[in-house]
């Protein structure tokens, strides 16, 4: 059953579990907004890669390749910190991948798309953020086993053996609270601009404007936070015996 968050006097909710688009196949619902959403974030971030390796150039830079290399060598700077060098030059990709997938994601709330909302953040819905929860999950597994086979499993045992039922839960857990974090911060902005959207309309504009710029400073910070989580508390510990 769907129960609003919110009810203005006009009858009018927030849920996080209403969705535009919604529609039911082979017995599983599918959340069309979060499909077309997070299809527009995905081509928009391959866009962008096409479009930053077209402005690539050996000789000065341009702000769009500073940007990018900057953005670079944070990253890099951030595994090797934790992993090393040679883990670097395969995980910094993916966490730039990850980090500019949440970032455009997180940032299509600030486009005006009606009432109900066409263009929800796809990490508004919690089901975007178990999957990409799961998947890094998944990706720090294969990793770990590829790097040191069975070796990774030492983890559990240490420091003490006695605490390998206390590591398994911890490690379950540590996926569920990644996703719901980005969940929960992402949403709380998805209502907040539901409520300002109650504000008559002589109101509105200067509310809405402030809210949203804030927006999109904190779609910056929890894209960063999903990505350097993903170094920290997945692939770190999969590949370093000390690293638990």
């Amino acid at each position: 059953m769907t129960t609003g968050f919110l009810a203005a006097e006009g009858g009018s909710s927030i849920s996080p579990s209403e969705h535009v688009g919604q529609f039911e196949f082979l017995g599983m619902t599918f959340n069309g907004d979060t499909m077309w959403a997070s299809t527009i974030a995905a081509v928009i971030v391959v866009g962008a890669g096409f479009y930053v390796r077209s402005r690539v150039t050996s000789e000065v830079p341009n702000k769009v390749q500073m940007a990018y290399e900057a953005l670079t060598g944070y990253m890099i700077e951030q595994v090797q910190g934790r992993m090393g060098r040679r883990p670097a030059e395969y995980l910094a990709p993916l966490t730039i991948a990850l980090f500019a997938f949440i970032l455009f994601c997180n940032w299509l709330g600030v486009i005006p798309s009606g009432h109900p909302e066409y263009l929800r953040p796809p990490t508004a819905d919690v089901n975007t953020a178990y999957a990409l929860a799961v998947f890094v999950f998944i990706s720090a597994w294969v990793w770990g086993f590829r790097e040191q086979g069975v070796g990774t499993l030492r983890r559990f045992v240490q420091p003490y053996a006695a605490l390998a039922p206390l590591n398994i839960i911890e490690e379950i857990a540590k996926p569920i609270s990644l996703s719901l974090r980005l969940f929960g911060n992402i949403l709380s902005g998805t209502i907040m601009i539901g409520v300002i959207a109650l504000i008559p309309w002589w109101g509105l504009w200067i509310p809405n404007a402030a809210w949203k710029l804030f927006d999109l400073f904190i779609g910056a910070i929890q894209a960063l936070i999903f990505a350097l989580l993903t170094i920290m508390q997945f692939f770190g510990p999969a590949v370093s015996e000390e690293g638990h």
